[in-house]
């Protein structure tokens, strides 16, 4: 096979951190070819600097053999390059036809050529199982049928070396079946697809190389068939792994969470989001909640919080919060790490000193009297950068800047510097790879021994089997089974969380 893009010594710095330190990487035609790697280890960088959104400040592009320069993505467009972000780049209120011709419309008689551009699209769709109806608003689109948008956009261009940042991410397993269905339309079309995931078992099922990179370096290139997940990880991280385990006991006899006959009815009222949902949270323990996403554990969460209305009673160290509001909850002592950090936890736009003060804003550090103390919430950002290992150039650097096991970091520990007495912990290594991952697994450990009360909500079921002392099942809105962490397997709790027997 021919190499279709080849990356040399590619070494990229920004003020006070250095991205790419000698990236080299070989993709052939007709593969799919993943790059894994920590958060913030450089993967996001290079692929932006393949697609002409950076220019590197050494190495060599080679594509089809050919050294390019590429000043940016219209540059790298021209040689055959598309990128289908992690994030839809899509305009919601146009058709799915729009959005795909948007800035290549081709035209008849000064005019659009809907037509033809209906035809084409067509005839893509089926060449590559990539079917959505092009009359479509994308708004009306699920997550999956966008992804299909994004890729039919990039193809639709031309493009022939596809780079795919987390495509996965946000998928559920029917989707991510379409998708890896249309990545190998792709491959036997002869397309050079990068894969870039830190979702190992994914990577060694789709892939057929792998380039590891390790703190802004290649580390190893390797072939899918010859390593297994546990391996490539230990690569990724550069020493074994952690595992999401729990030691001993170290549950109190304070009873931190009650939930007492808990539903959240529906707005129409025809029925109950959650069902007459009770159970206790003491000191010093972790309760976990199994269940296939959409069966009320959301909706359980945002009751504890005070964020959606409810019957029944949530009891804080034995008293009701029933009449107080979210801020009211907060400054009690709860902890909240929500599923989608992006949307509910951070101002992507804002620098984190700034992101540090997102629900802490009526207490020290942050508050001096009525008014911000910009200094002490700095020198407190500086602090939680340090000890959770936050990699940036400082409080000054905006959220986005950030890679997502970074931001993740940057949540937990702004979450637990106020050391609150109950963490509803939602999915907390959701999109992290494993280095994080060991990281946030030792800070719930730490404040498990240290008598915090944890409500972990995860699909991850080895991290809920390993880091719960209970684990409490929801189905249907309703807790469906208690288990022991102890005496079950995730095929086990699988099944518990379907229905079956």
């Amino acid at each position: 096979m021919s190499i279709a893009v080849e990356l040399r010594h590619i070494s990229k710095r920004f003020p006070g951190v250095i991205a790419n330190k000698d990236i080299s990487m070989k993709v052939e035609s007709g593969t799919v070819h993943a790059l894994v790697g920590e958060n913030g280890a450089g993967k996001s960088t290079v692929m932006k600097i393949l697609y002409g959104m950076q220019k590197p400040d050494s190495g060599e592009i080679l594509v089809n053999g050919k050294t390019m320069v590429f000043k940016n993505p219209n540059d790298a467009i021209a040689a055959e390059i598309g990128m289908v972000h992690q994030h839809f780049m899509l305009a919601d209120n146009f058709t799915v036809l729009e959005n795909i011709i948007l800035g290549s419309e081709p035209t008849k008689a000064g005019k659009i050529d809907y037509a033809l551009a209906k035809k084409k699209i067509s005839e893509m769709a089926t060449a590559y199982g990539l079917d959505v109806d092009p009359d479509a608003l994308v708004e009306e689109l699920g997550v999956g049928q966008r992804q299909r948008v994004e890729i039919l956009k990039v193809l639709y261009r031309g493009a022939k070396i596809l780079i795919f940042d987390e495509p996965t991410a946000v998928l559920v397993p029917q989707e991510v079946d379409d998708l890896f269905e249309a990545l190998e339309g792709l491959r036997s079309q002869g397309m050079a697809v990068i894969f870039i995931s830190h979702k190992l078992d994914e990577v060694l099922r789709v892939a057929d190389e792998v380039t590891v990179v390790r703190n802004g370096s290649t580390v190893a290139e390797v072939k899918s068939k010859d390593v297994t997940a546990r391996e490539l990880a230990e690569l990724m991280v550069g020493s074994e792994l952690p595992e999401p385990t729990t030691h001993g006991i170290t549950r109190r006899e304070q009873i931190t969470l009650s939930v007492k006959d808990v539903s959240v009815p529906t707005k129409t009222g025809s029925r109950d989001l959650i069902s007459h949902i009770s159970f206790n949270i003491h000191a010093g323990e972790v309760v976990g909640i199994a269940g296939v996403e959409g069966n009320g554990q959301a909706e359980l969460v945002e009751a504890i919080l005070g964020l959606r209305e409810y019957t029944g009673s949530v009891l804080f160290n034995e008293t009701s919060m029933d009449s107080l509001d979210v801020a009211d909850r907060r400054d009690l002592g709860i902890g909240f790490i929500p599923e989608d950090r992006q949307r509910q936890a951070l101002l992507m736009n804002s620098p984190l000193w700034e992101n540090r003060i997102l629900g802490h804003q009526r207490g020290k550090p942050v508050m001096h009297g009525f008014v911000i103390d910009k200094k002490a919430t700095y020198a407190d950002t500086e602090k939680i950068m340090k000890e959770y290992d936050v990699r940036s150039t400082g409080p000054d650097s905006l959220a986005t800047a950030l890679s997502g096991g970074n931001q993740q970091k940057f949540i937990v520990g702004r979450e637990m510097s106020k050391l609150p007495a109950l963490l509803v912990a939602s999915h907390p290594t959701r999109g992290v790879d494993v280095g994080a991952q060991g990281a946030i697994w030792q800070e719930l450990r730490n404040a498990r021994e240290n008598g915090m009360a944890i409500l972990l909500i995860s699909a991850d079921l080895e991290e809920l089997i390993g880091m719960s002392d209970r684990l409490l099942v929801m189905l249907r809105g309703e807790v469906s089974a208690e288990i022991d962490p102890a005496k079950t397997n995730p095929e086990q709790l699988g099944s518990a969380m379907t229905g079956a027997k």
